[in-house]
């Protein structure tokens, strides 16, 4: 065959031939490798004209002879034009390179509306086109069609089969499910997808979850049917905590009494076995634990055993138990711990490491918890429109249904508002995300990438900002700070600055005055101010005054205490540092109409030692309103003692 020949398609050349030889001379290869090229994918072709046979051969045989033929370029361009379906058994044995880049321009179009929408989700264009021709590609041919055919369930079976056939080590098979992940967000972004990629696609099922648990078959069918029932007015949380609540025990009734087959053989004998084995028993599922499960655990335990006991009976229920079982004396007291708020100055070097960190989520949404005292929960769930400008009653944050089903709006504060702003810029948009509770269309303030954040990111983002800031307990160990702590100190700073508890009541979203009094206690100023008045009070009525002598404190212990002290001229006073200083502290020494007299110059003279005395004192404990205030005034008695002395 002549030069000229090598390089072009003869009627007797495999049909695909031609399509070949024009692809090859659009790569602009060397004259040589183009004729070795075409050379190889000839002899190919010619040993085996049905291709579509030779692709049901086993993958070994196939790869050793793709090796030998140096005939890996033909079946690429054959697969990524359509001619041959991929199968990904020959997909995990050999890299197939240029098959991305095949398949992008067979579907040019396709490909960049979903490059617009990868760079939309904020992805750099590395992951785009690793994305698109690492995956996507692979995808398109395996299964065929366009990207509009690759619905939910083709993108599943896929997935499978990717598990199944091909024989990739653990880190590739990671890889590929990273893009694959990718991929099922692209595609919910292009509206070819439904709903958006779950996190957990390998989260058990309620009926799953009481399969894998041995007990009797009439318990199983009875909790399961109370769980279910619940589910349909419970948020998903709940009936997971209700799942977790009733599984222990079933697993101390299999154990311990197999011959109880019906929550109706119940006896009273049962539920107090149950109830010691409940406050003893360890951790179990994912968060398993060496220890015994938490007092909290167990009273949810108790709970849900006596709600199931208490609704199925008043349901009616063939299984119900013919007496009461479980009483409000079962359920384990919780002890009422004050809310664990961050001390000042361990507040202040926190957050100023936040305000440092490397991740902006974490930034932002540590800085929005401390400023709007919100629930993490709460914060996950904000939307772009949460941000609400009142006019002359400033800006304010919509906070969303949470935890106790109730909605309210937070004021906000230049530095909070400004990390909200910051992130809604950095944010970006795309396509709006069911939301969990109603399935509606929404536009999640805290997302990336097309996907929501969790609360992994705020508690890592804390333990850095701790190691920064270099914050210890008395161990010596990292200080522990979680990120409902920042909302007791959030409540707690309101609380001690003396607002009331109803507004921090809706502040908080509290539904009952209970929840919100514990704040009260906390170095609250009007208790303060009342325990001082009362101690006051106290300190007169017990106070024995010798004859002749007038009520004096001792000088020495009236300079050194921890109080706002003014000296007068006819005594002297203390005042509480939470009560702030006197408005009317030596306002007659300072006033322009005060005359001295000079029979009162010995007087004068005591009053400005002291009040020297007590500006070195409050210039030593940095109180620097104190010291100008004690300066001023011992210049105006300075200004006094030379009228009165003679010239």
């Amino acid at each position: 065959m002549s030069a000229a020949l090598a390089r072009t398609a003869t009627i007797a050349d495999h049909a695909w031939f031609e399509g070949y030889v024009s692809h090859c001379q659009q790569l602009g290869c060397s004259d040589r490798a183009l004729r070795d090229r075409l050379r190889y994918a000839r002899a190919f072709l010619t040993a085996h004209p049905d291709l579509h046979a030779w692709m049901n051969a086993p993958t070994a045989d196939r790869v050793a002879e793709l090796k030998r033929t140096h005939a890996w370029p033909l079946l690429v361009f054959l697969i990524g034009t359509g001619r041959l379906r991929l199968d990904l058994e020959l997909a995990g044995a050999k890299n197939l390179t240029g098959l991305g880049g095949i398949v992008e321009h067979q579907h040019a179009e396709d490909f960049a509306t979903a490059r617009d929408a990868g760079l939309r989700l904020g992805w750099t264009p590395g992951w785009v086109d690793t994305v698109l021709h690492e995956c996507l590609a692979v995808l398109l041919a395996w299964h065929g069609g366009r990207i509009a055919d690759l619905n939910q369930k083709v993108v599943e079976e896929f997935d499978h089969q990717l598990s199944q056939t091909m024989q990739l080590s653990r880190s590739s098979l990671r890889a590929y499910r990273a893009r694959l992940a990718s991929l099922r967000q692209l595609l919910y972004e292009l509206g070819i997808h439904d709903r958006p990629p779950r996190r957990r696609p390998w989260s058990r099922t309620i009926e799953q979850r009481f399969a894998e648990v041995a007990m009797a078959d009439q318990i199983r069918a009875v909790l399961l049917r109370y769980v279910q029932t619940r589910a349909s007015v419970l948020r998903p949380r709940s009936v997971e905590s209700l799942v977790n609540d009733l599984l222990p025990f079933a697993e101390f009734l299999t154990a311990q009494h197999p011959e109880v087959t019906s929550l109706r053989g119940l006896q009273r004998s049962h539920i107090e076995e149950f109830l010691g084995w409940n406050r003893t028993r360890p951790w179990r599922g994912r968060k398993a634990r060496p220890q015994a499960v938490s007092v909290a655990v167990a009273q949810s335990a108790v709970l849900s055993l006596r709600n199931l006991l208490e609704d199925i009976a008043a349901w009616g229920w063939a299984d119900a138990p013919t007496t009461r079982l479980v009483f409000t004396a079962d359920v384990p007291k919780l002890d009422r711990a004050l809310p664990r708020a961050l001390a000042p100055d361990v507040d202040a070097r926190l957050m100023a490491a936040v305000a440092e960190l490397a991740d902006p989520f974490a930034e932002a949404g540590l800085q929005v918890l401390r400023g709007t005292g919100l629930r993490v929960g709460e914060l996950l769930d904000l939307e772009l429109g949460a941000v609400v400008d009142y006019g002359p009653a400033g800006t304010w944050l919509r906070v969303p249904l949470g935890k106790l089903a109730t909605e309210r709006t937070v004021p906000l504060d230049e530095p909070t508002l400004a990390a909200l702003d910051q992130w809604a810029h950095r944010r970006g948009s795309h396509r709006p995300i069911p939301h969990p509770r109603t399935g509606r269309p929404t536009d999640f303030l805290f997302t990336e990438h097309g996907r929501r954040l969790g609360a992994t990111r705020l508690r890592n983002g804390l333990l850095a900002a701790v190691a920064e800031a270099g914050l210890r307990d008395a161990a010596g160990r990292p200080l522990t700070v979680t990120p409902h702590q920042l909302r007791h100190t959030y409540a707690t700073t309101l609380a001690n600055a003396g607002m009331s508890l109803q507004a921090l009541m809706a502040l908080l979203g509290h539904v009952t005055p209970e929840m919100t009094i514990r704040y009260a206690t906390l170095a609250s100023p009007t208790l303060r101010g009342a325990y001082d008045e009362a101690m006051g009070k106290m300190r007169r009525q017990l106070t024995l005054t010798p004859v002749g002598r007038p009520i004096v404190p001792d000088k020495v212990a009236w300079l050194a205490c921890e109080m706002l002290k003014t000296r007068v001229a006819h005594g002297y006073c203390s005042r509480h540092e939470s009560q702030g200083p006197c408005p009317y502290a030596n306002i007659c020494e300072t006033c322009d109409n005060f005359t001295p007299a000079a029979e009162f110059e010995p007087a004068l003279t005591d009053q400005l030692a002291d009040i020297q005395a007590l500006q070195t004192d409050a210039k030593q404990r940095g109180w620097i309103g104190e010291e100008e205030r004690h300066r001023q005034v011992a210049e105006a008695l300075e200004s006094h003692l030379n009228s009165v002395r003679p010239r």
